[in-house]
């Protein structure tokens, strides 16, 4: 399923942000910062893309049950998505 740019808009935006953070704890790291600081900092990276990519299946999952109703949801498929998040 493809979704429509404003009902991704949300998640990007996250995921941008993410993206910058990343940036900084790898500047972090380059200028020798502590490793406890990198590592918090890292730690945040990854709870935003993690919650980016639930948002992300949410968005799908709202999708398709608005769409086709609760058939349409493939169970099998969504519990692959959501371990690969794991």
């Amino acid at each position: 399923m493809r979704l429509e740019p404003d009902e991704v808009k949300a998640i990007a935006t996250r995921l941008k942000r993410a993206n910058g953070h990343l940036a900084s704890v790898i500047r972090m790291l380059e200028e020798g910062t502590e490793c406890e600081d990198a590592l918090t900092q890292l730690a945040a990276v990854n709870k935003a893309i993690g919650r980016g990519g639930y948002a992300l299946v949410s968005t799908g999952l709202q999708k398709c049950l608005a769409e086709g109703g609760p058939d349409s949801v493939d169970a099998q498929k969504l519990e692959k998505l959501f371990l690969a998040l794991a």
